[in-house]
């Protein structure tokens, strides 16, 4: 296996002196060049590069135009000498890692390859499945108001199902009820609704019952946050996060009260209970939430609290994972494009509106249960990077 490597080597440097020779005139000078790196040491980082993706590129002219590709992108992100040679030094060891996955044995490096599929070569790939600004759109992604600073639009598409304040429209049973002008029911009317699929016994419905109406109107646009884009990284890997949230219903319809943040790593790096502005009508464990009333007892963490963390863990280029996501961003009231939803990778065979479920994604996909005993917001988060995973190693499959 150690001779069959080196002769690899050799081969595959023989082959790239030959290509040199025969594109010697193919230099990286152009008229765009600045004095802040000179063109020896630019055209000396192309050759490197060419040289590694000799490893992994089916042809020459591939190798040699992702080389140009590669080191354009480092220049015109450096302001200096000494920041292009460290970002090209680490891009050089990035590539060094990613063509070893494909030399001596092709097959099993590959396998090996998507096995290890993690970092700044996750973080490339995943850019190929984010989101659309038309995708952004018709699925009702926050989008900032240009004419007021922390709010946000709604879909110009979305429509208000009860025009009077004093009239909301329950989210459940469909039924119109009166509130006051703080939001709080006017009377207490008990809400019966039948929650997923109806379990008959001898004949009769088995039947949710919950105590007040409620309902999910996307009131309160303010207050809202927009990661911001910060120095990229040494290696360009702003980082792939999955976030899953829970929320409960108040007088102001869905307010966040779990967030969970997981890493490509399937690491939990971020999760908090967070108690809500309004008072609770209902915590919505029954269908959509895992938290009870113990879980938010003494919980002072605000919304606020968890924006402050999220933007320092985040920058606008970090790519978010989360299911529904435009759900959790209203939650959260963070603006972010970068995203990545599992409905559009996934989508329903009868398009939109209607989404696949998380539950079914799993199942189908990664063939094992979730939510079996009620919603878990840190299953919910592992389950959502796990499915981008098997999708893109999936989608690798093919082109290979």
């Amino acid at each position: 296996m150690h001779v069959f490597s080196v002769l690899i080597n050799d081969l595959m440097f023989n082959k790239m002196l030959k290509y040199k020779v025969a594109h010697q005139k193919r230099a990286v000078g152009t008229s765009e060049s600045l004095s802040k790196v000179p063109d020896e040491v630019r055209q000396r980082y192309v050759n490197l590069f060419f040289e590694k993706y000799l490893r992994f590129c089916k042809t020459d002219d591939d190798a040699f135009n992702k080389a140009k590709i590669e080191e354009k992108a480092i220049y015109e992100r450096c302001g200096n000498r000494n920041m292009y040679v460290n970002i090209a030094i680490n891009t050089l060891k990035m590539l060094r890692d990613q063509g070893n996955f494909f030399s001596v044995n092709e097959g099993m490096n590959f396998s090996f390859f998507l096995l290890v599929l993690t970092g700044i070569i996750l973080y490339r790939h995943l850019k190929d499945y984010l989101l659309t600004e038309e995708q952004l759109h018709e699925n009702n992604y926050p989008q900032p108001n240009p004419d007021k600073p922390g709010s946000v639009l709604l879909n110009p598409g979305t429509t208000t199902l009860v025009n009077d304040p004093s009239k909301k429209m329950c989210c459940r049973c469909g039924k119109i009820y009166g509130v006051t002008p703080e939001g709080k029911h006017s009377s207490v009317e008990e809400c019966n609704y039948h929650f997923g699929r109806l379990l008959s016994q001898k004949g009769t419905y088995l039947v949710c019952s919950l105590q007040l109406h409620v309902h999910d109107q996307k009131e309160n646009l303010e207050g809202f946050v927009k990661t911001f884009v910060k120095f990229p990284p040494p290696d360009g890997n702003h980082r792939v996060f999955a976030v899953n949230c829970q929320m409960c219903y108040t007088a102001k319809g869905l307010e966040l009260t779990h967030v969970t943040v997981v890493d490509s790593s399937l690491q939990v790096v971020y999760d908090t209970f967070v108690k809500p502005d309004e008072e609770i009508i209902d915590y919505n464990t029954s269908r959509f939430s895992g938290v009870v009333e113990n879980d938010l007892k003494n919980t002072k963490t605000s919304i606020c609290d968890v924006q402050a963390i999220l933007l320092n863990l985040f920058s606008a280029d970090t790519i978010l994972i989360g299911h529904s996501f435009e759900h959790s961003l209203y939650a959260l009231k963070l603006i972010h494009t970068s995203v990545v939803d599992t409905t559009v990778m996934f989508p329903h065979r009868l398009g939109l509106p209607h989404k696949r479920s998380l539950k079914s994604l799993v199942a189908d996909y990664l063939q094992r249960i979730i939510q079996d005993d009620g919603h878990n917001s840190s299953e919910n988060a592992t389950a959502c990077m796990e499915l981008v995973l098997w999708k893109v190693k999936d989608d690798l499959k093919g082109k290979k």
